[in-house]
């Protein structure tokens, strides 16, 4: 918490002011609003799918009427005993079909006006005494193999049919075969009921509903359509949900009934045609906004600029003191804390100009006297060795041991030579794989001229990664311990082998001696001392490089120490291949 506090007092006012105006302002005002105007909006959306559901439900109520009337006028005459007699009857005469059709038939002629839904009224038989006329139709050969007379012949009540006729018109029948008397079964005999379509398309094309009605059969091919944009009069077309949009509303219901086998009635409304009214009652709510959120606004602004602009006039004053400027500032008008504050200002700053001219001012003359000329002393004193004369000196002993047939001892003083002049461009901090490598190769040849016989070793490098950049001196820390701590001890011949290979995006590092090993104590304290980043006495050099590494690659890198007493000792390195090469 103090933490936090002190973090708050280290920023600018104006950015104290911008914070208090973020968070007592800015934020409570869009979350407050945003949650009223998400829960308006849901309640609008939520209030639009009941409309949709009421109107759907309407629909589904007025479409089961029309077709209620006329499977129950179906019905009705399903169970009149006259119709069977009279289809039934073989008649003599014209005039005693006409005597039987007047009493029998004729009366619908009158009732069936009675039903809005029924359009017309047709009786098919094959008897070949009845004259076709006056609502008698001949069931011919032609009219056996329409499709619905085979689905009325397999339906054990009445069979709805929908369709569309020559005209590309909308048609809807209801067909039922007389044959509830067993007795009367001389002819074959059917009713046949058409619906009105005006009436069915009356029920599905409700003015409330902002969007288009669906009537889809089992097979989810549509029927009936109210959307004047597709042609489902002239070709099948199948409903298919996903070529909606979500901003569209879908609702449904089916015709769960032994006649329409699970047909439905689906209302499809795009939710931006009621965008604009969302919008309408939104206003106010936008307004009230605006209002909570300009006038904080001005008053936070005003004051901020306030206190702002006075408190920068006197940090100016200030650095202008600090310059030996000893001005007293002009505008002391305001009477609250900030003009309390410049008025102590003035009166500090009256009494600094007063010290400052009366005993600072010749004892900074005399200071930087002083501190001239000890900078001329150590500019003497630096110019007296120059590194430059000690590589210099170098070269010239090795050509000096090259002319007189000392080839070793040339080679040697060469390679001592690449290390010194590495260490005078140390300011390059990063270098190839391939160069490197070329160091430690030097410094491995001076400890074998060194150790003779008693030290061998092997570097093998990848060839593809030579020319990948890595931190300067990155491994030969590593190399130099394993000869002077691992190899420098034995008394016997020791070893160092050295693998640079890549694997995957890392390079792999590979260093192992058959030295002495280290004991796991001192390696437990080396792992400790690298992990809290302490002093590592006479191992500084590894301490380095480790925290260098750790500062280029961060957690990127690893680094793992596997050692036995008397043994020997391995150091594994895997650094990322970095994008950029030298």
């Amino acid at each position: 918490m103090r933490k936090i506090l002190q973090s708050f007092n280290d920023l600018k006012i104006r950015n104290k002011f911008l914070i208090i105006y973020f968070l007592s302002v800015l934020m409570p005002i869009i979350v407050t609003n945003s949650a009223f105007y998400i829960e308006i909006t849901n309640r609008f959306v939520g209030q639009k799918e009941e409309d949709i559901d009421l109107i759907l439900s309407q629909a589904q109520q007025d479409f089961t009427n029309i077709t209620d009337q006329a499977v129950g006028l179906a019905t009705t005459l399903y169970l009149d005993n006259r119709l069977y007699d009279f289809f039934d009857r073989d008649y003599i005469s014209p005039i005693e079909y006409i005597e039987s059709f007047n009493q029998v038939i004729r009366q619908f002629n009158t009732s069936t006006p009675l039903y809005n839904s029924v359009a017309d009224l047709n009786f098919y038989t094959d008897n070949p005494t009845i004259l076709r006329a006056g609502r008698i139709v001949e069931l011919s050969d032609a009219v056996r193999e329409n499709e619905w007379y085979n689905k009325m012949k397999l339906s054990n009540h009445p069979y709805v049919y929908m369709g569309i006729d020559a005209d590309n018109s909308l048609e809807m029948s209801v067909f039922i075969e007389l044959d509830y008397y067993y007795l009367y079964n001389q002819y074959e005999k059917f009713i046949q009921i058409d619906i009105n379509p005006d009436a069915i398309s009356k029920a599905l094309n409700n003015v409330t509903l902002q969007g288009d009605f669906y009537l889809v059969n089992q097979d989810s091919m549509i029927i009936y359509s109210s959307n004047p944009s597709i042609n489902w009069e002239n070709e099948p077309l199948s409903f298919d949900r996903n070529q909606f949009s979500e901003r569209y509303i879908i609702k449904s219901r089916g015709l769960h009934d032994r006649y329409f086998d699970d047909w439905e009635i689906i209302a499809v409304v795009d939710s931006s045609e009621f965008t604009s009214e969302l919008i309408e009652s939104s206003q106010l709510i936008i307004i009230l906004s605006l209002f909570n959120l300009i006038l904080p606004t001005i008053v936070i602004v005003y004051i901020s600029r306030s206190f702002h602009s006075r408190l920068e006039n006197i940090v100016v004053h200030m650095k202008d003191i600090e310059k030996h400027n000893f001005e007293e500032y002009p505008y002391v008008n305001s009477k609250d804390e900030i003009g309390q504050l410049t008025r102590q200002i003035n009166r500090m700053t009256r009494q600094i100009n007063k010290l400052f001219n009366e005993v600072f001012r010749a004892n900074i003359e005399k200071k930087d006297l002083e501190i001239k000329e000890k900078q001329a002393q150590l500019s003497a004193l630096q110019s007296q060795i120059n590194p430059h004369f000690l590589f210099n000196s170098l070269e010239t002993i090795r050509m000096r041991s090259l002319i007189k047939g000392e080839k070793e001892t040339a080679a040697i003083i060469e390679n001592m030579a690449g290390i010194f002049r590495n260490s005078l461009t140390w300011g390059r901090d990063w270098v190839t794989v391939k160069e490197e490598v070329h160091l430690i190769k030097s410094f491995l040849e001076i400890q074998a001229y060194r150790f003779g016989d008693k030290l061998v070793y092997s570097v093998e490098v990848d060839p593809d990664i030579s020319e990948v950049a890595i931190p300067n001196l990155s491994f030969l820390p590593f190399v130099e311990n394993a000869s002077i701590h691992g190899i420098e001890p034995l008394k016997e011949q020791g070893s160092i082998h050295i693998s640079i290979f890549r694997e995957g995006e890392e390079i792999v590092f590979t260093i192992t001696d058959n030295g002495v090993g280290i004991p796991p104590e001192r390696l437990a304290l080396i792992e400790s001392q690298l992990e809290n980043e302490q002093d590592m006495g006479e191992s500084v050099g590894i301490q380095n490089v480790y925290y260098r590494l750790k500062l280029y690659y961060r957690d990127m890198f690893k680094f793992k120490i596997s050692t036995e007493v008397n043994q020997g000792t391995t150091i594994r390195i895997h650094l990322p291949i970095e994008s950029n090469q030298i």
